[in-house]
């Protein structure tokens, strides 16, 4: 049972989807008032296809991506002691759901606080939202820009990020925040990369920095975006105890 409140994910894109919705509704119902049978048949459908649209869009970002990532962090089988970092940490959506797995661990969140991103999307929110999930003693939250993180090598034994590295907006710096997320994790550790796009590049990445265990797949339907095109995919990777940043043996 959530407490905190989380927002909507790029509001701008289910205002768009919402707006769509309604045009095509009365663009339809007018056409029908008119006599235009056709036309109205036609508008209808766009009207359907921008419905379901805006309801897939509504219910990931309000039910769906909790789910998806509660089957994630089960399958971590965390421990409860582990240092935990969410790059891009939003309103907490992830940063609460990690904590709620930790007893004597921590989870740091850092995010530059983008309300294009997200509604609402502010530090103080997330505070408040760890302290309406019980959690407030085991997070912590920086501002901090991904490609440059504030922590030292090595410093985290999970790293997760969620819809956030594909909001930079070039893949040149998006594979900085990747390796960025590879450096400060320990040697053993694990990286957990979701998003909606540019996630072959992540995987690539993770390769090229001598990742283990490099897996990409497809989430479920409860995590699209409006229909499977704009679906999401999960990258996870190893990193190995005999492998640091530089990739010279240990």
């Amino acid at each position: 049972m959530r407490r905190g409140k989380y927002g909507f994910d790029a509001p701008y894109a289910l205002a768009t989807f919402a707006g769509a919705t309604a045009i095509a509704g009365i663009g339809s119902l007018t056409s029908l008032l008119r006599g235009s049978h056709h036309t109205a048949l036609v508008v209808g459908l766009y009207f359907l296809v921008f419905l379901a649209n805006t309801g897939s869009f509504w219910y990931t970002t309000r039910y769906g991506k909790f789910i998806e990532w509660a089957r994630i962090l089960e399958h971590l089988k965390l421990r409860g002691d582990e240092a935990v970092l969410d790059m891009g940490c939003g309103r907490g959506a992830v940063l609460t759901g990690v904590a709620r797995k930790l007893t004597t661990g921590h989870v740091t969140g850092v995010d530059i606080w983008n309300t294009m991103d997200q509604s609402g999307n502010a530090r103080e929110v997330t505070l408040r939202n760890a302290s309406l999930e019980g959690v407030s003693d085991r997070v912590q939250i920086e501002t901090g820009d991904m490609r440059s993180l504030p922590f030292q090598d090595a410093s985290f034994d999970v790293v997760v990020s969620s819809l956030a590295i594909h909001n930079i907006r070039s893949n040149d710096e998006r594979r900085k925040a990747v390796a960025e997320g590879f450096r400060v994790l320990k040697p053993g550790g694990r990286m957990v990369l979701v998003d909606i796009r540019a996630v072959r590049l992540y995987a690539r990445e993770l390769q090229t920095l001598g990742a283990a265990n490099v897996e990409r797949r497809r989430l479920s339907w409860r995590f699209w975006w409006g229909n499977p095109l704009a679906a999401t995919s999960l990258v996870s990777a190893f990193k190995a105890p005999q492998v640091l940043h530089s990739g010279i043996p240990s």
